[in-house]
C-alpha cells in the first residue's frame, strides 16, 4: 500500500467539510429545525393532514441533514485519533483501517457536496417521473420498462418511497409510458439531470434473426406541485375523459370507469391516472401532475425569454444524453459528462448514483460558465 500523508489528507477533509458546512448554513438549519419542531408540537397540527405531513417530513429531512453533518465531523475527528494511535504504536492494522476510513469519508463528503449544488428554484421538491417509449417498436417499449425498473430500484436503494401513478402497457411487451412519484426531499433536483433521451443498443430478444437493434426512450422529470404554488386552470381549459383501468395486454383489472385522463386544451398536455380505485382520487392525482407540468412549462418559458434577451440560443440538453450498449460490448456512457461504466447490469439494477452526481456537477459547471 502506497504511503499516505494522513496529516495532509485530514486537513483536506476538514477544508472540504468546512466549505460544505458554510454552504449548508448550519445556524440557519438549526433555527429551521427549532421552528419546525415547534410547529410539529402544536396540538392542532393534524387538523390539516396535508400541512402536517409537509411539516413532519421537512422536519425529519432537516434533522437528518444536521445529523449527517455532525456525524461526518465526528468521523474526521475519530480518524485523526486513529492515525495518531496507529503511528505511535506502529500498528499496521490500525493504519489499514485508517486508510479505509479515509476513503469512506472522502466518498461521503463528495456525496454531501453534490447535495449542496442543488440550489435551483424547485430542487427541494419531490419528483414526478414519466418514461415514454420512443423509436424502436417493441424494443423501445421493453427499454421503457427497463428504465422504470432502474429508477424504482434506485429509489429503493435510498429508501425513497415511490408511487406508480399510471402505466400504459404495450401490446407485445413493455410499456408505452409510465408515471411515478418519488417522495423524498430534493428528488426533483437530483433526478432532473436524468431527463432527456436514453438510447439502448442490444441484440433484440424480439427479433427471430437475432439482429442488433437500437431503441429510444424519453425520461421527463417535473417537480411536484405544492399548495402554495399559484397555478389556476380554468375549467373550460380542461377536457376530462374517464375509462376503465387496464393491465398488461389490455386485460381489464377494473370493472368501473375509475381511470381519468385530463387534457389541457391550450397546451395539449395530457395526463392519465389509474392507480387509485376511485375516480375522484385519480382526478385529484392527475390534476396535481398537470399543475406540476404547467408550473415547469411556465418556468421554461420564462427562462427561454431570458435567454433570448441575452442572445443565448444554445440548448442545454442534447436529443440523446445517455447510451446503454449491451452488444457488441458492455458499456453505459453519459454523452454530456463522459462518465461511463462497463457493468451494465448494475446500472440497470439502479446503481446510477455516479451518473447522477456527474450530471449535477456538469449542470452546475454549465450554469456557472453561463453566468
Amino acid at each position: 500500500m502506497a504511503e499516505i500523508d494522513f496529516p495532509a489528507e485530514i486537513r483536506a477533509l476538514r477544508a472540504t467539510y468546512s466549505s460544505i458546512e458554510q454552504v449548508s448554513d448550519v445556524d440557519a438549519l438549526k433555527a429551521e429545525i427549532a421552528d419546525l419542531s415547534e410547529q410539529a408540537g402544536a396540538p392542532d397540527l393534524w387538523d390539516d393532514p396535508a400541512s402536517a405531513q409537509k411539516v413532519t417530513s421537512r422536519l425529519s429531512h432537516r434533522q437528518s441533514e444536521l445529523e449527517r453533518l455532525n456525524k461526518l465531523a465526528g468521523r474526521i475527528d475519530d480518524l485523526e485519533v486513529l492515525v495518531e494511535l496507529g503511528q505511535d504504536e506502529g500498528d499496521d492494522a490500525s493504519m489499514t483501517e485508517a486508510a479505509n476510513e479515509l476513503a469512506s469519508i472522502r466518498k461521503a463528503l463528495a456525496e454531501l457536496e453534490v447535495v449542496t449544488l442543488l440550489s435551483g428554484e424547485y430542487d427541494e421538491r419531490e419528483a414526478v417521473v414519466t418514461i415514454r417509449a420512443g423509436a424502436g417498436g417493441v424494443d423501445a417499449a421493453d427499454f421503457a420498462e427497463m428504465l422504470m425498473r432502474m429508477y424504482l430500484r434506485w429509489a429503493e436503494r435510498h429508501g425513497y418511497p415511490t408511487t406508480v401513478m399510471d402505466t400504459s402497457y404495450a401490446e407485445e411487451a413493455g410499456l408505452k409510458s409510465a408515471t411515478f412519484e418519488v417522495k423524498a426531499p430534493y428528488a426533483y433536483g437530483t433526478l432532473s439531470v436524468e431527463a432527456g433521451t436514453h438510447r439502448l443498443v442490444r441484440i433484440s430478444p424480439f427479433d427471430n434473426q437475432g439482429r442488433r437493434q437500437t431503441s429510444f426512450a424519453a425520461v421527463e422529470v417535473i417537480p411536484l406541485i405544492e399548495q402554495t404554488d399559484s397555478i389556476d386552470i380554468p375549467d373550460n381549459e380542461i377536457r376530462v375523459d374517464v375509462f376503465r383501468s387496464s393491465g398488461p395486454g389490455g386485460q381489464s383489472v377494473n370493472t368501473t370507469d375509475s381511470a381519468v385522463r385530463l387534457t389541457h386544451i391550450p397546451s395539449g398536455i395530457v395526463v392519465s391516472m389509474q392507480n387509485e380505485k376511485s375516480q375522484l382520487q385519480n382526478r385529484a392525482a392527475a390534476m396535481r401532475v398537470l399543475q406540476s407540468r404547467l408550473l415547469l412549462l411556465k418556468k421554461e418559458e420564462e427562462d427561454a425569454a431570458k435567454k433570448a434577451l441575452a442572445g443565448d440560443v444554445k440548448a442545454s440538453w442534447g436529443d440523446q444524453m445517455r447510451s446503454y450498449v449491451l452488444n457488441p460490448y458492455q458499456m453505459v456512457k453519459d454523452l454530456r459528462t463522459e462518465h461511463e461504466v462497463g457493468n451494465t447490469s448494475a446500472v440497470l439494477d439502479g446503481d446510477i448514483d455516479d451518473f447522477i452526481d456527474a450530471g449535477i456537477r456538469w449542470r452546475t459547471g454549465n450554469r456557472n460558465s453561463a453566468a
